[in-house]
């Protein structure tokens, strides 16, 4: 998957102080921010599932727990804010365009087994026709029997 997606160290002075503090669980303590914003960054711009987070950004789910606490807790929101604010431009002006978000590749197709029910006449045109031979009017019976 190649080359390491990451933020500089003058853009990590900036961004870091946005991110909130983790603390550790037990007597493990909280690593740092850094990797797991920059394994978030590396799975926005390559659009791979989280399963295929390289080794060197931490452990997958890791950094995908810390994503959705991150999402749920609204701290992207308020680094958009902050960082417009910084830069001196209206955050209410902020689109996307439609033509460069891109969905995964699973998410191209539809669900196998999913499909939409024929109609009735449908079903009959397509299903073989079964008779007997005196079910059948005026059948003659065949010269070999």
């Amino acid at each position: 998957m190649g080359e390491r997606i990451g933020v500089t160290d003058e853009e990590w002075e900036v961004i870091g102080p946005l991110l909130p503090p983790e603390h550790g669980r037990g007597c493990r303590p909280a690593q740092d921010n850094r990797p797991y914003f920059e394994g978030m960054m590396w799975i926005a711009r390559t659009g791979a599932q989280w399963r295929h987070l390289p080794d060197e950004y931490g452990k997958w789910n890791s950094v995908f727990r810390r994503y959705r606490r991150w999402v749920t807790t609204g701290v992207f929101d308020a680094m958009l804010e902050t960082l417009a604010e910084l830069a001196g431009r209206d955050a209410a002006a902020d689109m996307i365009d439609s033509t460069v978000v891109r969905a995964h590749h699973c998410a191209v197709g539809i669900k196998r087994g999913l499909s939409k029910p024929r109609r009735l006449a449908d079903r009959e045109a397509a299903s073989r026709r079964s008779s007997t031979q005196g079910a059948m009017p005026g059948a003659s019976p065949s010269a070999s029997c």
